[in-house]
């Protein structure tokens, strides 16, 4: 038990920004801006890119004591920077938060309140699995790609941009975060 805490905590550690930049350099994020700039042309939507490298120790203490099990800190977590990044608040509150933990390669996705009344949750659990065939694999951008789309397939469909809406603001940044 303490050799798998010693691991999670040194992957963790180890896995940090600069590790997150090898694995997805300057162009492949210039592709993913540009994915989510299309996308947004599309849909009144905010999608928001966060990739963080390992969970910061506040967060990482909780799991390695058994207190609160992984999976619900990184659902934390994405929480957290859904309300950072100002996701919550845009407009039409139909912002959606896709977060990497590359150190888990574990994937949440956040939906603000109006698109999560449309959606069923079933949805974003099967987007999720999708993507996370494609992190074990070891294939960030193509499943970042995929999310991204299939994220801006259920905003067109519940939140589709009009020909009034064309000239709206973009609420939110459209490069990804990379922490």
């Amino acid at each position: 038990m303490v050799g798998t805490h010693l691991l999670r905590l040194w992957r963790h550690r180890w896995i940090d920004e600069h590790a997150v930049r090898r694995v997805l350099p300057a162009d492949m994020l210039e592709r993913l801006r540009a994915r989510v700039a299309a996308s947004e042309q599309r849909h009144t939507g905010q999608v928001r890119l966060c990739i963080e490298g390992g969970l910061p120790l506040s967060y990482l203490w909780r799991a390695l004591h058994g207190r609160v099990p992984l999976a619900r800190i990184v659902r934390e977590r994405a929480l957290m920077m859904f309300s950072k990044l100002g996701v919550w608040d845009t407009e039409r509150n139909n912002g959606v938060l896709i977060y990497l933990l590359m150190a888990e390669r574990a994937i949440e996705l956040v939906a603000d309140r109006g698109i999560a009344r449309a959606v069923e949750p079933a949805l974003w659990d099967a987007q999720v699995r999708r993507l996370g065939e494609h992190l074990r694999a070891g294939c960030f951008e193509d499943g970042l790609t995929q999310a991204l789309e299939e994220v801006s397939a259920v905003l067109v469909a519940h939140f589709p941009r009009d020909s009034a809406a064309a000239g709206a603001d973009n609420e939110l940044p459209d490069e990804p975060v990379v922490l």
